[in-house]
């Protein structure tokens, strides 16, 4: 049985290898000659923008998702289906239409600022920080907050709600249950969707571009610079080199900390 299936594993292995594997290992190859980039003062401004931009806004996902999920969970009402079915529909919908609505919102021109001119005039309070980095950390909230809260919501659906009326009858209070109960069925979750999070918002382009914060530059968006801009191919593979380690270290250290927290959880 071991040959028929190492044979039907070989044609898509080799077509993964071509489509996949030759050009990373050429971007690999091509980034030996662009190492003097590295030390630039645009590729460490853009890597200090990138790392501190992904670390809030998995921070904030992972905040609002744990608040959000607890609340639709064990407070339910009226509308909570209806605010689920929503965080569902937020994981479908394309970066740039929320980034679409928070400008159309919150940008210069916006509904909030055009209010503000109105009941202010025009040399009144104005909402300017949509185009900086925490602009850009507002939209990948809004974006990928529902990748975390999904999976916490599932965790939250699995507990046994004999364990919570056991508690309560023992006389539990509420902080008692969400720390010896809850929590712990939500540590898997949240690192699954915290980590998917992180490496999301690390290489994130679309959301830095759309919005175009000024003096905001991230390691993908730099890397579009130079290879698309100023067509210095070598530059822009190092610099691409960098952010694939960097994805890798990071999913590296969520593994190792899974497998402290949670060891059952990794095979």
């Amino acid at each position: 049985m071991r040959k028929p299936a190492t044979a039907l594993l070989a044609v898509p292995g080799l077509a993964l290898a071509g489509t996949l594997g030759y050009p990373l290992l050429l971007v690999l190859g091509t980034a030996r000659h662009g190492m003097a980039v590295l030390g630039s003062a645009a590729f460490l401004a853009a890597l200090e923008h990138t790392v501190g931009i992904a670390l809030a806004a998995t921070a904030g996902s992972m905040a609002l998702a744990l608040v959000f999920a607890l609340v639709l969970a064990f407070a339910p009402f009226r509308a909570s289906r209806t605010l689920g079915r929503f965080a569902d529909t937020m994981i479908a919908l394309p970066s740039f239409l929320t980034v679409l609505a928070l400008t159309f919102a919150y940008g210069s021109a916006g509904v909030v600022n055009g209010a503000l001119a109105a009941w202010f005039g025009h040399g009144g309070p104005r909402l300017d920080f949509l185009y900086s980095a925490w602009g850009v950390i507002l939209a990948e909230i809004t974006i990928y907050m529902p990748f975390v809260m999904r999976p916490l919501l599932a965790a939250f659906e699995a507990i046994d709600r004999a364990q919570i009326e056991i508690a309560t009858g023992l006389g539990g209070g509420a902080w008692v249950i969400l720390r010896r109960v809850v929590l712990p069925a939500a540590v898997p979750a949240l690192l699954a969707g915290g980590s998917l999070c992180l490496l999301l918002t690390l290489n994130e382009f679309g959301v830095v571009l759309f919005i175009g914060a000024k003096g905001v530059i991230t390691l993908p968006l730099l890397v579009y610079d130079k290879a698309i801009q100023e067509f210095d191919y070598p530059a822009a593979c190092a610099m691409a080199a960098v952010n694939i380690a960097l994805a890798l270290a990071l999913f590296a250290a969520y593994r190792a900390l899974l497998t402290r927290l949670m060891p059952d959880a990794v095979h």
